[in-house]
């Protein structure tokens, strides 16, 4: 596509407050409009790049409480005739100001312009020119804003031709690809769309050159407000443009823009910035599709896991429309939020066989959690939907109301795949995406279930996975991880219902060996607890506590005689056991 708008060479341009672009002329410029032709620059040879965004007309000796950035200011002189001395002076007041030069009459009110003035002008590269006497004022400040506003209308003249081109590709069903690749080829460099992580999202132009924006950080070298930014590269062109992809007050990523050659020009950003804005839309429409789509995969989950989905034919051809290989061994990983608890109502009722529930994902909304909490949770969602997705493309993972649940390959049945294979793989990579990209640190704890061979079989191996993670977090707190059949009797344990009838089972079997205020009380506990695991070895407990074998017959004595004679009684030892294991549980 081309455009055949004139095009009136690179503007010099500056980003307002209000993060708007103008667009002006440079001193350079300025200098070269016919009512200047007699105009003559005396110093500041350096300030000829300055922007010139309007006029104003110095008529007072206060004049500094009235100027404003990149304006050029007219006089006369008439204001400093009484006190010359202050000249030395206006020129780094007014470069302090960031007025862009200062152009001034000699002969009616002064005479000559201070060494000083001109030298000082010279080392600010403050452009200081002089006027000829047969020039109006009213005739400079005529042409020169026409000349800025015409500049001005023509690049957004141009700017809103691209816009509606890039418009009309997304009416026309295009992408975020489609809409670089138009940019590149306006712009004839190449340029990138990166997500909030740095990941591409669509890229046009030679491969390294989007390999060098992607490593690009644009906070190295300028902040970027919301309406955007030029870069200045490392040799001081105009190689890199910076647009940020913003909607709805949410920031969406940047667009960028590069040229190693330093060709990109001021107009370019206007054209970026319509690009951004059209990205914006773009990436908008497909997370509002998305939202639904994981909404639609999330329910059907739940379906599966709650046993109404159907039977396995058609849960496998459906998953199948997902992307979802269900028809495999296949084991859940449940992934829960420390420091919340489950939620009540109809989300932790068992269903009529007794089993859990998937949570209702509305039951979240009800239960009003604030936004901090809604934000942890879809970070825990993408940490898992990426680190499953990388190491089990057929993998199912959906988002529940306080869980994120994953349906992944299973090669055994085996619990050691918990610290070694795939799925440890993906436990630390989730663990690693949800700790970089979340502002307040907080942890999550997983369950895996057995390994089952059919869908039919998943409603049980997602309560596993649930009894897994509640129980491991009991066991080892926050962050736990558990497989299923590494619960032994904590299992039963953990179906117990009043914790104080546990405390006081504890209290009633070890006596004072419950306490944990004295350290010899708790020397004496590890001492049964691995005389216990030893199957009453004196000989092993004694090697693995590294105490002499006479000092461990003596520790025993003193144990029977605080809790009975469990070497020789069976079930006092399993009582002893049982209330060990309680005592390793929090949480109850």
């Amino acid at each position: 596509m081309s455009y055949t708008t004139a095009d009136p060479g690179p503007p010099a341009l500056r980003l307002a407050s209000t993060g708007t672009l103008t667009y002006g002329l440079s001193v350079g410029e300025v200098l070269g409009v016919s009512t200047l032709n007699g105009a003559r620059l005396i110093a500041g040879r350096a300030g000829l790049e300055r922007v010139v965004q309007r006029l104003n007309v110095m008529e007072v000796p206060d004049i500094l409480s009235w100027v404003k950035p990149n304006e050029l200011l007219l006089t006369t002189g008439y204001p400093l005739r009484n006190t010359p001395q202050s000249l030395d002076n206006l020129v780094a007041d007014l470069d302090e100001r960031g007025l862009a030069a200062l152009a001034i009459k000699l002969g009616r009110y002064l005479d000559s312009l201070p060494a000083e003035m001109i030298a000082q002008a010279d080392r600010r590269g403050f452009p200081l020119i002089l006027l000829p006497n047969d020039v109006g004022f009213d005739d400079i400040l005529n042409q020169v804003l026409t000349d800025i506003l015409n500049r001005q209308a023509s690049v957004l003249a141009r700017t809103e031709e691209v816009h509606r081109a890039l418009v009309q590709i997304v009416l026309c069903g295009g992408g975020l690809q489609e809409v670089v690749d138009e940019v590149a080829t306006l712009l004839d460099v190449a340029v990138v769309v990166l997500d909030g992580e740095q990941r591409v999202l669509a890229g046009a132009g030679p491969d390294e050159h989007v390999q060098a924006m992607r490593a690009f950080d644009a906070g190295r070298h300028a902040a970027c407000g919301r309406g955007g930014c030029g870069i200045i590269g490392a040799h001081g062109t105009g190689d890199h443009l910076v647009v940020p992809v913003m909607a709805g007050g949410f920031d969406h990523g940047r667009i960028i823009a590069f040229s190693p050659g330093g060709t990109l020009r001021g107009s370019d950003l206007g054209i970026l910035e319509r690009a951004a804005t059209v990205a914006a839309l773009v990436v908008t429409k497909q997370q509002a599709v998305a939202a639904v789509e994981s909404k639609y995969r999330a329910d059907f989950l739940r379906d599966i896991l709650a046993g109404r989905a159907g039977d396995d034919d058609r849960v496998v051809a459906h998953c199948d429309g997902f992307g979802w290989d269900l028809d495999r061994p296949v084991m859940v990983i449940v992934a829960e939020l420390d420091g919340r608890p489950r939620g009540g109502g109809p989300a932790a009722e068992p269903d009529a066989k007794g089993r859990a529930k998937p949570p209702d994902a509305d039951a979240a909304a009800r239960g009003g959690r604030g936004a901090e909490e809604r934000s942890a949770q879809e970070r825990l969602a993408a940490a898992w939907t990426t680190a499953v997705r990388r190491h089990d493309r057929g993998a199912a993972v959906a988002s529940f109301a306080h869980e994120v649940v994953a349906v992944v390959g299973a090669e055994g049945d085996d619990p050691a795949e918990l610290t070694a294979g795939p799925v440890q793989a993906m436990l630390k990579e989730a663990s690693s995406i949800f700790a970089e990209h979340l502002p307040v640190r907080r942890t999550f704890s997983t369950g895996v279930s057995r390994t089952v061979t059919s869908p039919a079989a998943l409603p049980e191996a997602y309560e596993q996975a649930v009894k897994a993670v509640r129980v491991g977090r009991q066991l080892n707190g926050t962050g736990a991880r558990a497989h299923f059949d590494q619960l032994g009797v904590y299992r039963l344990l953990s179906l117990v219902s009043d914790p104080e009838e546990l405390h006081a089972f504890v209290r009633e079997t070890l006596g004072d060996l419950a306490a944990d205020d004295e350290p010899e009380l708790v020397d004496l506990r590890r001492t049964l607890q691995v005389l216990l695991e030893t199957n009453l070895n004196v000989a092993e407990t004694a090697r693995r506590l590294h105490f002499h074998y006479n000092t461990l017959r003596y520790r025993i004595g003193k144990l029977e005689r605080m809790l009975g004679a469990f070497t020789e009684d069976a079930h006092l030892r399993l009582n002893l056991t049982l209330a060990l294991h309680v005592l390793r549980m929090r949480g109850i």
